[in-house]
């Protein structure tokens, strides 16, 4: 089956990567960063209804540190009977080795939604995910802080030259990635070999965006950016990052 006919296929599930501990937080004994509570909800429950909004009936959450507390809050929702969890035992391993453990996901011959676990947005940005134009889409904004934490989406153009934290290759612009992707079923399958190769190889200490990064550079034609600048969002590695969410981010979620 050609490209095109399989990207023109609904998006209808999704994988949420939370299997980390989140050592930036602290020390062991925090909860998953997708149980932080954000105005009584967790992240987790923001997810869900999100993704309920734009129409996506499965949910794939790839768990691993303290995954009964994943199970309980998903039961406390009445989610069971869409939300499928994976475990990843090697949770302490890079985020790539989490993404491999959605091979059969990935492999599944439909369109998929990636999202890191640990932002928190407004819910607009999931509804122009699946909805932006283009067969494999990352989301990007423009307003991006200094410095090589924020994973950058490069430029020449149009064009997406890199993907890293720290580009490679020559490029006009780059904005910040917020860590939420839509893959055709092709590309998906494409994604699973990649990490699955990678894995094999015995990288197990890369971060997911480095087998997507070799995916744009092998065909950046089928790869394009949405802009999301104007909606608010953080993503949650650090104390500070709590602290400016409920400060900052919160105000501006609750105007929408």
């Amino acid at each position: 089956m050609e490209h095109g006919a399989l990207q023109n296929r609904p998006t209808t599930s999704a994988i949420i990567l939370a299997a980390g501990i989140g050592r930036r937080l602290g020390a062991d004994g925090h909860p998953p960063k997708v149980m932080l509570k954000f105005d009584g909800r967790t992240l987790l429950e923001r997810h869900l209804n999100a993704l309920d909004a734009a129409g996506i009936a499965e949910v794939s959450i790839t768990v691993g540190y303290e995954q009964a507390m994943i199970e309980d809050e998903i039961g406390r929702l009445g989610r069971g009977d869409r939300v499928s969890l994976v475990c990843n035992p090697d949770y302490r391993q890079g985020s790539l080795v989490s993404l491999r453990t959605q091979a059969a996901r990935l492999r599944s011959g439909d369109a998929v939604l990636l999202m890191d676990g640990d932002v928190l947005y407004d819910d607009h940005m999931i509804q122009r995910l699946v909805q932006a134009e283009g067969e494999n889409v990352l989301l990007i904004d423009r307003d991006i802080e200094p410095g090589d934490e924020p994973v950058k989406i490069c430029f020449r153009g149009s064009r997406i030259v890199d993907f890293r934290k720290r580009p490679e290759r020559a490029h006009d612009w780059y904005g910040e990635s917020v860590g939420f992707f839509r893959f055709s079923g092709p590309m998906a399958n494409a994604l699973a070999g990649r990490c699955e190769d990678y894995v094999a190889r015995g990288r197990t200490d890369l971060e997911y965006e480095e087998a997507i990064r070799d995916l744009i550079l092998a065909e950046p034609d089928r790869f394009s950016a949405h802009d999301i600048s104007d909606l608010p969002w953080i993503e949650i590695d650090f104390e500070a990052d709590v602290l400016r969410a409920r400060a900052h981010v919160l105000p501006q979620l609750r105007r929408t």
